[in-house]
């Protein structure tokens, strides 16, 4: 069964950095112990994606067996929604969602807000709505076909970042993962490595 991890609305700054104004994750498929460093780290990865996508830019990114779908509206306000789902997450209704929500978000909280953003409840209701992605199809219906070619998929996370810039030193730098999260990613990319067939 595929699956959304989660959901975030993120405001990029003038300096280049995203701020999240609304996010929600859905970790039941995780350990209760591996819950806190997987929640930060899909925060982590929702911020470095937002961060790296430009004005009016789709684009998915792969990063193990996860994909951030990510999109930016463009415009003043600079805000970006981010989806992080199983590889098996079809990308239509990702996009679809990401699109209405960028535009109820932009239409409920006005950009004075941003610096203290008030809670949207919506953010919530799609990532347990969007989970199945038929009824999403359903729900989406009404719109327009996605233009699909604009949707940019890179092959890792390591392609959207800056030349010589790389995943563990980002990780290494965060200071918004705690040190168990960036022992659980490096533990958990240790022993996605020993286990490769040629």
């Amino acid at each position: 069964m595929v699956k959304v991890f989660s959901l975030a609305i993120i405001n990029v700054t003038s300096s280049g950095q995203g701020v999240a104004l609304s996010s929600e994750s859905e970790l039941g498929s995780f350990s209760f112990y591996q819950k806190t460093s997987v929640g930060e780290f899909m925060a982590f990865m929702s911020k470095t994606v937002a961060e790296r996508t430009g004005p009016g830019q789709r684009q998915s990114v792969q990063e193990g067996n996860y994909i951030a779908h990510a999109y930016n509206r463009g415009g003043d306000e600079q805000l970006v929604s981010v989806m992080i789902t199983d590889a098996d997450y079809p990308v239509r209704p990702a996009f679809s969602l990401l699109s209405k929500i960028l535009d109820e978000y932009a239409t409920a909280v006005p950009t004075s807000q941003y610096s203290n953003p008030p809670p949207f409840p919506a953010t919530k209701e799609y990532l347990s709505k969007y989970q199945d992605p038929k009824q999403a199809d359903n729900i989406m219906k009404v719109q327009a076909e996605l233009d699909e070619t604009k949707i940019i998929l890179h092959k890792t996370i390591e392609s959207v970042l800056e030349r010589g810039e790389k995943l563990d030193n980002l990780v290494d730098r965060s200071n918004a993962l705690s040190a168990q999260s960036k022992m659980f990613y490096k533990t958990a990319k240790k022993q996605n490595s020993c286990c490769v067939i040629m």
